[in-house]
């Protein structure tokens, strides 16, 4: 599992290891990590370390000692070396002096910005070494024009911890911020590395091992991987019967949107349940399409026999129908028109586990806010859903997040595809989330596990084309067996 922390328990995490370490020893266990993966980003770039030319984007503090100490290694093996600093006063004083006696070269930035932004032209490699974890609110003036030359140019752009401008703790972005093509982060994987808008100038991010002692149980985020899913995922014992998996009812679709049943039936079909029970106005469609499914038309309250409900996808203005399975004491997910219509009393009310998946549009209804608001501000979002319904909360979007109402970390979810952008592609979702209530996974692992296994169906079902949400339905299978190796 990949983990996140805040940059306060990092903060004390470093001060606990450098107090059992040689003065200055924390620091060159990052710079060598950094001038390792800087040295194969110019192997893939120039062909080689020696005689490319490197630029090191140097701020004041920590983190431009870390681009300093790198770049002294660089220079070392024969790179052309030079460091444009911010705030020469305050540069880190070790880190030049290492990087001069290597060959470097000193500039301060603002006094030649005109040959700065030549060399960043030049240049093979540039190192965003500006702002570290504790940088809020984006990048400062004087540093914009290096940022922009730094994009304009042909150069690889290497971050350090995390790119300059972006909010560590949060993944917000409020202001000008460094573009990179590859984050190398120390210790331990920031909130900001994994959640957009954030995430998305991180580019690839690689993580440096420096021993920082993180206690588990502080960590802000989780992202499952593939071992983790795998442990996650029902199997069905040999005494097992349809019953004894799961029975997972899905009162969804209407007269003008039957499409979402026969969607959210085919994400269920497909979710490790026993047994799909649908209820609602599009029986036919969804037989006709999947004639193993139990359809009634009786209700939820006299459908049978159900481990969980899926309710609102497509459902319109059926609010009597949604009001009957919050009551119903078994988990519940609820979903689009669903979210629109449950009352909010009676989702907090609920003593069974409840399990909400909004988009960014939806949670911003709930929420009362504007739509930007929950896009740039993901993490604070999911949490005041989980904390404001008591429920837990799958925010839908460029990063899943998952969020428990009785806290701990938030789950960021490591699978996806632009291409899953398509309409009918939550339908699925839900579908597949709720058989895995049914299948006794609790609300926190099944909407972790479901929204991993359907990005990754969407990138099976896409391949880099369009696919429609029947094609990620049809590609769950093939996602549930790469997960666990079969």
């Amino acid at each position: 599992m990949r983990t996140a922390y805040s940059v306060e328990t990092v903060r004390n995490a470093e001060r606990e290891l450098m107090a059992r370490l040689p003065e200055g020893a924390l620091m060159q266990r990052a710079a060598a990590g950094l001038a390792a993966a800087c040295a194969q980003v110019l192997a893939r770039v120039a062909g080689r370390v020696y005689g490319s030319r490197v630029v090191l984007l140097v701020g004041s503090g920590d983190n431009g000692g870390d681009a300093l100490y790198a770049g002294a290694r660089l220079a070392r093996r024969g790179a052309g070396v030079t460091a444009l600093l911010l705030a020469p006063e305050r540069a880190h004083a070790g880190g030049l002096a290492a990087l001069r006696r290597a060959g470097g070269r000193v500039a301060d930035a603002g006094a030649a910005s005109g040959s700065a932004g030549e060399s960043i032209a030049r240049a093979d490699l540039v190192v965003d070494g500006i702002v570290g974890i504790g940088g809020k609110g984006g990048l400062r003036e004087a540093a914009v024009p290096l940022a922009d030359a730094a994009a304009r140019s042909r150069a690889a752009v290497v971050a350090v911890d995390l790119p300059s401008g972006v909010d560590a703790d949060t993944g917000q972005v409020r202001g000008d911020v460094v573009r990179a093509d590859l984050t190398v982060t120390f210790g331990t994987h920031k909130p900001g590395l994994l959640i957009d808008p954030a995430r998305e100038y991180a580019g690839a991010v690689r993580l440096v091992d420096i021993g920082l002692p993180l206690p588990a149980e502080a960590a802000e985020l989780e992202a499952l991987q593939h071992a983790d899913v795998a442990r996650l995922l029902p199997v069905p014992a040999a005494e097992s019967d349809k019953y004894r998996r799961g029975v997972v009812g899905i009162a969804a679709g209407s007269a003008r949107y039957p499409g979402a049943a026969v969607l959210a039936v085919a994400g269920a079909l497909r979710g490790g349940a026993g047994a799909v029970r649908y209820v609602g106005p599009a029986g036919d469609a969804v037989i006709a399409r999947f004639p193993e499914t139990l359809v009634s038309d009786q209700g939820p309250e006299r459908a049978g026999r159900v481990q969980a409900w899926v309710v609102g996808p497509g459902a319109g203005d059926d609010a009597a129908t949604v009001a009957q399975v919050l009551a119903a004491q078994v988990p519940v997910l609820i979903d689009a028109d669903g979210l629109r219509l449950a009352d909010a009393d009676a989702v907090r009310a609920r003593t069974a586990p409840t399990l909400m998946t909004p988009h960014a549009g939806e949670a911003a209804a709930l929420l009362g806010v504007a739509r930007e608001e929950v896009e740039g501000a993901r993490l604070a979002s999911v949490r005041e859903l989980a904390a404001r319904y008591g429920a837990t909360v799958l925010l839908k979007g460029s990063t899943t997040l998952v969020a428990s109402a009785k806290g701990g970390p938030v789950r960021v979810n490591a699978t996806g595809t632009s291409w899953l952008a398509t309409a009918g592609s939550g339908d699925v979702l839900s579908g597949l989330a709720g058989s895995l209530l049914a299948a006794g996974l609790s609300a926190v692992d099944a909407g972790s596990a479901a929204a991993y296994l359907h990005g990754l169906a969407g990138r099976f079902a896409a391949q880099g084309a369009p696919a429609g949400a029947h094609d990620v339905a049809a590609s769950i299978p093939r996602a549930w067996r790469d997960v666990r190796g079969n």
